[in-house]
């Protein structure tokens, strides 16, 4: 949430001449409607069985890069499908600045809180565990710019993936 998925994913898909997806816009462009509107008709519960079936079919499909939302790690069935389908990389980024980056957006139903901030946190240490168990590379996202992401992980693929 915040962290830059789906930047990175974009750029890192372009240098590898692969489509690239973005799993929450791929819910939007199924449903029509916006992920808010998704939240409020269905509950988190709803968009999260969406979710399951998005990244499923996504993950049938070979040599892409795709972006997840936030919250894809608390499916047991979605982390395994991207760790056994994929090579995935966790863009960690520090609560403080998830929050600065997010803060004017709107289309962030679950920081429609009191305490945006602590709400952060309190995800952050939920899904760490999850994230760092599920991926392949785990990338201080909080330090580098979007570009220096792209080629630090273009190295590591091709060491890792091309091996």
């Amino acid at each position: 949430m915040g962290a830059g998925k789906t930047t990175v994913g974009r750029q890192l898909a372009k240098r590898l001449a692969r489509p690239f997806f973005d799993s929450d816009h791929e819910i939007v462009e199924r449903t029509g409607v916006p992920i808010p509107t998704i939240f409020e008709i269905e509950g988190e519960d709803g968009f999260r069985r969406r979710e399951v079936q998005t990244i499923h079919e996504l993950t049938e499909t070979s040599n892409i890069v795709m972006a997840t939302g936030g919250g894809v790690v608390l499916n047991p069935e979605n982390r395994q499908r991207l760790h056994e389908t994929g090579w995935v990389v966790y863009l960690n980024v520090p609560p403080a600045l998830l929050y600065e980056r997010t803060r004017h957006d709107r289309n962030r139903p679950l920081l429609h809180v009191a305490d945006p901030l602590a709400r952060l946190e309190e995800l952050h240490a939920m899904r760490d565990p999850l994230y760092r168990d599920t991926a392949h590379i785990v990338v201080d996202g909080g330090r580098l710019v979007a570009s220096g992401i792209v080629l630090h992980l273009l190295r590591e693929f091709n060491h890792q993936c091309k091996t």
